[in-house]
């Protein structure tokens, strides 16, 4: 009976999921044909070409810089709103709307504002910055500031949905705890310290995780605003696997990409299971 329950979430899981995975395995040893629908079976040869590929080492390079910096900005950032949201200061409720309003806004619509406000001409953040003095900034069309400016997009974007995980966490730490603490002559950053944190760790260790593959398969922001550019300076693994997939018709190429991409999410996160595993 229990598994007649978990039937229908099982083969969602392997129709949505397992088999794409599989595919995808199974596109990556094969290669474009010279008669359309006749693909050549080519073995490892996409993997050997993409590992003497610079432009798919710069999309490796790209990739983990990326998740690098975006992945604990937005922890902790996410972490430090939840515990803002969890206070009881006055105007908290109407505070929490405001800070969930990103959540509502869909990823590419979100792009296109940030795209318009972000013009090197005519944006609106140009003319403030002018206006206090500060000199105008070509923001996505350097390649210097691209990567930067899509981490802040993808920030403002996501640190509010994994507040609302953390906020869960942290209405689920009993209120004993804090009073005995507090009995004990615990300040608030000792509450902090031996309560709220260690009480923490689970979730923390889900967003983490969750986190990591999101950002790690983050590919809108750069299609909508810089197609991997410039320079190839925001081409990522995803963009790199498209480009290849829609582009230059390689769907062999485009698969292999994506199946090294989930090897190398795969040892991320058994990395941060193995370092969190101890501690939670």
């Amino acid at each position: 009976m229990p598994y007649l329950f978990l039937f229908p979430a099982i083969a969602l899981l392997v129709i949505f999921k397992v088999y794409p995975i599989l595919l995808g395995l199974k596109n990556s040893l094969y290669a474009p044909g010279f008669i359309a629908g006749l693909d050549s079976f080519v073995g490892l040869s996409n993997y050997a070409a993409l590992f003497s590929d610079k432009v798919f080492w710069n999309s490796v390079y790209v990739t983990v810089f990326f998740n690098l910096f975006i992945n604990p900005i937005q922890i902790i950032l996410a972490f430090m709103l939840a515990l803002l949201l969890n206070s009881k200061l006055k105007g908290i409720r109407s505070f929490r709307s405001i800070c969930f309003i990103p959540i509502a806004v869909s990823l590419p619509i979100a792009c296109i504002l940030w795209n318009i406000m972000m013009n090197p001409e005519q944006g609106v953040i140009n003319s403030i910055l002018i206006a206090l003095g500060f000199p105008q900034q070509p923001f996505l069309t350097s390649k210097d500031q691209a990567i930067w400016v899509i981490i802040l997009i993808a920030t403002w974007k996501g640190v509010g949905y994994w507040a609302v995980f953390l906020l869960a966490g942290l209405q689920e730490v009993p209120a004993s705890l804090y009073e005995a603490a507090s009995i004990d002559g615990a300040g608030k950053w000792d509450r902090f310290k031996h309560v709220t944190f260690p009480m923490m760790k689970r979730p923390l260790t889900f967003v983490t995780v969750a986190d990591t593959v999101a950002n790690f398969l983050l590919f809108a922001p750069m299609y909508i605003l810089t197609k991997g550019g410039p320079e190839n300076s925001t081409n990522v693994l995803m963009e790199e696997s498209f480009n290849n997939a829609f582009v230059y018709s390689d769907p062999g190429r485009a698969s292999a990409i994506v199946i090294l991409l989930l090897i190398l999410i795969l040892i991320i996160i058994g990395v941060q299971f193995r370092l969190l595993r101890s501690k939670v």
